[in-house]
């Protein structure tokens, strides 16, 4: 692979409206994914490179058509290849997004999945890790928190 790339479109144009207001019937969230940055893809399932522009604007999209987002949850992101490190900086990012959105609002996952086996038999270890995790959802800069 040389980096290059080509123009490519798709055709017809969708008919279905760019944007929609939610029904108000029912709450509905979307498990997006996140873009990568297939010029900077090293290893999908140990080096993540997240594309965080074209990320951050389908969540736009998926908000201006009435969505909730359901960020870094175990089905759309955490264990597909994404990180705690990057699963907080999805989190912060988004987080920020969506205060400077009308409309807009998401529900984070909260998990210990990035203890290691033998450190996940601990309660002592798995209660640390999710405050810190609660942390970095609830408060902006937690991810890089240590305790």
């Amino acid at each position: 692979m040389d980096g290059s790339s080509e123009r490519y479109r798709l055709a017809p144009p969708s008919p279905f409206p760019q944007t929609a207001k939610a029904s108000g019937i029912r709450t509905v969230y979307a498990a997006a994914n996140v873009v990568t940055d297939p010029l900077k893809l090293i290893d999908p399932w140990c080096e993540p490179a997240a594309d965080w522009g074209a990320t951050l604007a389908f969540r736009h999209h998926l908000w201006g058509l009435g969505f909730k987002i359901a960020e870094a949850m175990d089905t759309s992101q955490r264990g597909m290849g994404l990180d705690w490190q990057n699963a907080a900086e999805l989190i912060t990012r988004v987080l920020a997004e969506a205060k400077a959105t009308p409309g807009a609002d998401l529900g984070c996952g909260a998990g210990t999945d990035e203890l290691a086996p033998q450190d996940a038999r601990s309660l002592r270890a798995r209660q640390r890790t999710m405050l810190i995790v609660l942390a970095a959802i609830a408060l902006p800069g937690a991810a890089s928190w240590r305790w």
